[in-house]
């Protein structure tokens, strides 16, 4: 990544091409198909992906569900309202111990520490009831919960589904549903791993009849798929830590895969970081256990695990363009998204995606 420049990851992209809603029906989305090495690229269908996989494929799923992170708060002395206008907009970023969440709030300037914040009801009743501890920057927060019996629960309650800002409308009922993997178990993403979004349970029983084995990690996204990168040069970007697990059944199979000649798959750059972070001890090999990680993985970065990769189309600029651009090449990968906005694909969370092979 040496003298690479974040600007190098730049492109244009019509705004009419950020998919608002997500497609009809889950499973039918468009599908680019390129060859990483020779960065041949041919217009699909999502549908034709199990087709891709050949038996003996492990193909890994990160099986992270996404919370109401998005919480509407009101202020000591301040009555409860039924709309969350004029109110303060609280978004959960990551836990930072028992009972504390780290969060942005908006307005930031105006919520100082020790201030206590009411998450209620269209009804009035109050759920939640926080206290702000710490301070940081960009309207960062730490909160402190009083303890509730069931806090994903209450989020369930009073919570709203944390569509990307650059999906330009409020959250509807049915993203609770389209928002979210139909395989997500495991509550703490305030984003989706937006590759899983294409699944159904009908493509994923084709995927098992063909011979793949399906394997699961969680890697909990944060705010870190969305922050901007506040820097010019490729080798200075940091990211935020993200918690990740990969289970003891999960590194079984992948090595046995590897050791066998098969392919790991990887849906979506998540389970990239998940299973790259994983593999870093000096054999080589896929370690299961939990922990964090903030793996930047860029052009110049050497792959263990992962031999072939779906994922949607990522923001120019980003830390996901520049992931996608070390799998497959940077100029391969944005002439393949010169040809997906030439052909009008959809971009970002509820848009196509792409098979790199």
């Amino acid at each position: 990544m040496r003298g690479l420049r974040v600007s190098d990851f730049d492109f244009e992209l019509p705004t009419e091409l950020i998919a608002q809603e997500p497609a009809a029906q889950r499973g039918q989305s468009r599908m680019l198909v390129m060859d990483r090495a020779s960065g041949a690229a041919r217009d699909g269908w999502f549908s034709e992906f199990p087709a891709l996989l050949r038996a003996g494929d492990v193909l890994v799923l990160n099986d992270s569900r996404v919370i109401p992170a998005r919480l509407y708060a009101r202020r000591s002395g301040v009555r409860p309202q039924q709309t969350p206008t004029g109110l303060v907009e609280v978004l959960l970023t990551e836990p930072a111990g028992e009972c504390q969440w780290r969060a942005l709030v908006k307005p930031g300037r105006k919520i100082g520490i020790g201030e206590q914040l009411f998450f209620s009801t269209p009804e009035g009743e109050t759920v939640l009831t926080a206290t702000v501890e710490e301070r940081g920057e960009f309207g960062e927060r730490t909160l402190r919960f009083e303890p509730v019996t069931d806090f994903f629960a209450a989020l369930e309650r009073v919570g709203h589904i944390p569509l990307p800002p650059y999906i330009r409308r409020n959250d509807a009922a049915e993203d609770r549903q389209r928002y979210q993997t139909v395989f997500a178990t495991e509550p703490g993403s305030v984003a989706a791993p937006t590759a899983g979004l294409h699944f159904t349970q009908e493509i994923l029983q084709a995927i098992e009849d063909a011979g793949v084995e399906i394997a699961r990690v969680t890697l909990h996204v944060g705010l870190g798929t969305f922050a901007p990168l506040r820097v010019e040069k490729v080798a200075d970007v940091r990211l935020h830590r993200e918690r990740y697990s990969v289970p003891a059944v999960t590194a079984d199979a992948v090595n046995r895969a590897r050791a066998q000649g098969h392919r790991v798959v990887a849906v979506g750059t998540t389970a990239v970081r998940t299973l790259e972070a994983a593999a870093q001890a000096p054999d080589g090999l896929l370690h299961a256990g939990s922990g964090s990680t903030e793996i930047f993985i860029a052009p110049g970065f050497h792959f263990r695990i992962v031999d072939a990769l779906l994922t949607n189309f990522h923001l120019p600029q980003s830390s996901l363009l520049m992931l996608v651009s070390a799998f497959a090449g940077r100029e391969h990968v944005l002439a393949a998204y010169r040809h997906a906005i030439e052909r009008r694909y959809r971009f970002f969370s509820y848009g196509d995606c792409m098979f790199l092979g």
